[in-house]
């Protein structure tokens, strides 16, 4: 058996941060952007929900900068030799933050919960057999074969555990607790005034001592780019998170006094950014359309002009972050020439096509106009078809676009972050984290079975590359750019990064120098 306990880490995390150093109390004010739609992170997925959440509820584990799980509500866990179980013996004296007792139960219940409204949570454990408790600290999950991939599975966005007794014989859609998030993590919610703020603060039964240190945080809501940057200069918020601010307003508050910024805390995300193709009906069905649509976009431009260069211009489904990434796959260089032979090709006859940003700022809102150029530019009639986070959230889960910008991430394998967009069983309407698409292709979804299972890694590199290259042969999606997220702080702000999910599940561990 490998056996894994939390002493090891939390002794590690101490000599690490220097925790005779850290200081108690203050508040700190983030921006959140855009508002979230919601706070209940078994229901909503969306990146400024985790981000807020992830302080709320908690996984099993949470995952260092190099991918290596650690503690969270488990504090230790084994696998057996055979990959077939897997045994988490889970933090004592937890509670959940209405004063009820976390125990296994909640667990289970949330595996059940889960597979019904987290689409990332439901590929994962379709490798599961059972889930049992022996008893009030114990979880044993018996698998129907060996996956790797599995021990990446349980940090709080992945895998978020759930109160049962707030949400077993409930609709959970329609559960009023909904808008009071319960969960165990180190902060509790407060408030939350629409349109203004979300008030979190230190949760004071936290069951491991001396954390958190930070008394109250305050994500803000400021409405548009140009007034988080001031709100930054100004003092008012301590933190801009990535994609907080355009790209064009980095480099300047970096160079103002006692700000530091950091591209860290992404490792675990790897966020890769694409247009979805409607798959199933329209000029986009058309394999020769979409390829059209890939030959006719300046990838290179957005990223140098767009982006001001922060990120990585893609070569298919996985990003060069991630596991088992290969660049042997059919090229698409910016070639309008190729593109219209593709249209006239297909005998494309002008029907225009409806373009859905995705609602997350300006520089969205800028490629968005980008690619319509790009595209009309090739003979492809363009409609911008604005929303907001909620319209954007309805919309691609109900399948109503032709063309939808959107990033996922990809949680360092592609079995747990990346199949999920390209497999049949992850069509579901609904929701729109997920195969959204509707991409069908029976011969890569049993590659992506084998590979998933396959323990040997040199012979998964082999299955992962010629998945890579199907799909890139067949382009379901239209891959735009491996993004690169920089977080701007004040310098007193001290441990804010400290895992591969960065502001996610950080602030456990973050103090104010005072």
């Amino acid at each position: 058996m490998k056996l894994l306990k939390a002493t090891t880490f939390l002794v590690a995390a101490a000599m690490a941060t220097g925790a005779a150093a850290q200081q108690d109390g203050g508040r700190l004010d983030l921006i959140v952007q855009p508002e979230p739609p919601g706070l209940m992170l078994g229901l909503v997925q969306n990146g400024p929900t985790q981000m807020v959440a992830g302080q709320i509820y908690e996984g099993l584990l949470r995952y260092n900068q190099d991918l290596e799980p650690q503690p969270s509500l488990a504090k230790e866990w084994e696998i057996s030799d055979d990959g077939m179980t897997y045994t988490f013996k889970l933090q004592e004296g937890v509670k959940w933050h209405d004063g009820e007792p976390f125990s296994a139960a909640d667990v289970i219940f949330t595996t059940k919960f889960l597979q019904d409204n987290h689409a990332r949570f439901r590929g994962a454990f379709s490798h599961v057999e059972s889930v049992e408790a022996p008893d009030d600290n114990t979880i044993v999950i018996h698998m129907k074969e060996p996956y790797g991939p599995f021990i990446n599975a349980f940090e709080a966005g992945s895998m978020p555990i759930v109160p049962k007794h707030i949400y077993e014989g409930t609709d959970y859609a329609t559960n009023e607790m909904n808008n009071t998030p319960i969960g165990t993590g180190p902060y509790t919610f407060v408030e939350w005034e629409k349109g203004s703020f979300i008030h979190l603060k230190k949760n004071p039964d936290y069951y491991l001592d001396g954390l958190p240190h930070i008394d109250d945080l305050y994500y803000r809501v400021v409405p548009d780019a140009a007034s988080r940057a001031v709100a930054f200069e100004t003092g008012e918020v301590d933190v801009l998170p990535g994609g907080a601010i355009e790209n064009w307003d980095v480099a300047r508050l970096t160079k103002m006094d006692n700000v530091c910024s950091t591209s860290e805390g992404w490792e675990f995300f790897a966020p890769h950014a694409w247009m979805w193709l409607n798959n199933r009906e329209g000029p986009t069905s058309n394999k020769l359309f979409r390829k059209a649509v890939m030959y006719a976009l300046d990838r290179e431009f957005v990223k140098d002009v767009v982006w001001n260069g922060f990120g990585k211009v893609p070569t298919g489904p996985v990003s060069s972050k991630t596991n088992f990434y290969t660049d042997d796959v059919p090229q698409y260089p910016h070639d309008p020439e190729k593109a219209k032979e593709l249209l006239k090709e297909m005998g494309y006859d002008g029907t225009p096509v409806r373009l859905l940003p995705l609602p997350y700022g300006e520089t969205w809102q800028r490629w968005a106009e980008a690619v319509k150029q790009n595209l009309e530019e090739v003979g492809i009639s363009v409609d911008i078809d604005s929303a907001d986070v909620a319209g954007w959230n309805e919309k691609t889960a109900n399948w109503d676009y032709d063309m939808a910008f959107t990033y996922l991430y990809q949680y360092g394998d592609p079995a747990l972050g990346v199949a999920r967009n390209y497999i049949e069983s992850q069509i579901q309407k609904g929701s729109p984290w997920n195969n959204v698409e509707g991409y069908v292709n029976p011969e890569v979804d049993a590659m992506w079975e084998a590979a998933a299972v396959e323990p040997d890694n040199a012979k998964r590199q082999d299955m992962y590359t010629e998945i890579q290259q199907k799909i890139v042969e067949d382009v379901p999606v239209a891959w735009l750019l491996e993004i690169e997220f920089p977080t701007i702080y004040r310098c007193e702000v001290k441990n804010l990064i400290t895992t591969g999910i960065g502001l996610n599940d950080g602030l456990r561990d973050a103090w104010i120098e005072q």
